[in-house]
């Protein structure tokens, strides 16, 4: 199959029902889909902007993948986030942690997020960049000099870790299992396993968020749990938004910031000219992550949307209950937005990519992320300036789900 010309998919199910083609089944023959989905993207791209595809585990659904529809889907009101508008919703099936603004419509979403995003301003994550800078240099310190070592485990994995867990409160002791649980909700291994994690988490917060209301310490969690006034009046959450709330800033908090520092990593060691420029001028390392952010969206897309009612979307007509994909990944390397969008080019003006989404659920944690992923790339090329990857760069591993992205290891000589 060329790239640019579609298959046609007469594919059933499992239960004979006919589907639409998988992102997978739409690969040409052997193609790795976890390291490149950006071609097939790309063949998307040139047959229109909305296309009927299949998630595996989720049914059909309408995947958006230019910019200009993707912004569209994701400030039109009538398509909701609230899964009770899907036409197949029956349950959560037992991996749903709380109720939390991801799951949320406005105005239920917009009092929600006013409870936390005080906590999120610029100024705010001003006032922890010492904190993160003291969290990065302790953990490269740990790391061999010279040496090789593994920058996701040894570096991306547990920096914002650390500091999500600071912030809201996870004793040290207990953050390992935590990211086990965390891992497998958002990169899920199986239907059991996903439920097995929600509850084990489920069962970790609810005993967490009782003992920081017994105990105040002074964390978000725990001032969150001492809100005042009944829900629903501006403040005070209900004991299900209250383990949403926990649930949604813990992981998100620092899943996809694991994948944005080493996929930056990543991209400088596989385009060495680029890294010579930030080598030369650390000025650029704002520039370098938003690249990166545009180049390897860490949440390859959104959450699904569902039609409230029916509407058309880029032309195309969506009935009542369907469920809508927004590819950020997409939307991010589209050429109508992005000049040469395949080209990796930390001196690219800021153009608007879509990592953080759009609109209403524009990404609360944007500028925590941000300062993290700046904070860690300065440190490690100050420390290692003669940084270079250790293995053959098509040996890597990628993994991925409906709505993430990134890399299971990332071997660099330290030098």
């Amino acid at each position: 199959m060329k790239w640019g010309v579609l298959p046609t998919f007469p594919g059933t199910g499992e239960d004979g029902v006919v589907r639409a083609p998988t992102l997978e089944e739409l690969a040409p023959e052997g193609h790795d889909l976890a390291a490149d989905p950006h071609s097939v993207h790309a063949a998307l791209r040139a047959g229109g902007p909305v296309h009927r595809v299949h998630v595996p585990g989720s049914g059909d659904a309408w995947l958006v993948v230019t910019r200009e529809a993707v912004r569209a889907a994701l400030t039109d009101p009538r398509l909701r986030n609230d899964i009770r508008h899907s036409a197949t919703w029956e349950t959560d099936g037992g991996h749903a942690v709380g109720r939390n603004m991801l799951q949320s419509d406005p105005p239920h979403h917009t009092r929600l997020r006013r409870l936390v995003a005080g906590h999120f301003t610029p100024g705010r994550i001003a006032g922890l960049r010492p904190g993160i800078e003291r969290v990065a240099r302790e953990l490269l310190a740990r790391l061999p000099r010279p040496g090789t070592a593994d920058l996701v485990s040894g570096y991306a994995l547990p920096l914002p870790v650390t500091v999500i867990c600071d912030l809201l409160g996870v004793p040290e002791a207990d953050r390992a299992a935590f990211h086990t649980w965390s891992n497998e909700l958002v990169m899920p291994t199986g239907a059991e396993a996903a439920a097995a994690s929600a509850a084990a988490l489920t069962d970790y917060l609810t005993e967490l968020i009782a003992e920081k209301a017994r105990t105040p310490d002074g964390s978000l969690l725990a001032d969150l749990t001492t809100a005042a006034g009944p829900p629903g009046a501006g403040n005070g959450l209900t004991p299900e938004e209250l383990l949403g709330m926990a649930f949604l800033l813990l992981v998100a908090g620092h899943e996809t910031t694991v994948d944005l520092i080493s996929a930056t990593a990543h991209s400088l060691l596989t385009h060495p000219d680029q890294l010579a420029l930030l080598r030369a001028d650390p000025t650029l390392t704002g520039g370098a992550i938003e690249e990166s952010l545009r180049f390897n969206s860490p949440v390859h897309a959104g959450a699904f949307r569902f039609a409230a009612e029916p509407l058309e979307l880029a032309g195309t007509r969506v009935d009542a209950g369907d469920a809508v994909l927004v590819s950020l990944a997409a939307a991010s390397r589209d050429p109508l937005a992005f000049p040469d969008p395949d080209r990796f080019d930390i001196t690219r003006r800021p153009q608007g990519h879509l990592a953080f989404g759009h609109g209403a659920h524009h990404c609360l944690g944007a500028p925590l992320a941000r300062a993290e992923a700046t904070v860690a790339l300065r440190l490690l090329l100050e420390r290692h300036p003669t940084l270079t990857l250790a293995t053959d760069p098509a040996s890597l591993t990628w993994r991925t789900s409906t709505l993430l992205r990134g890399l299971t290891a990332l071997p660099v000589h330290l030098g």
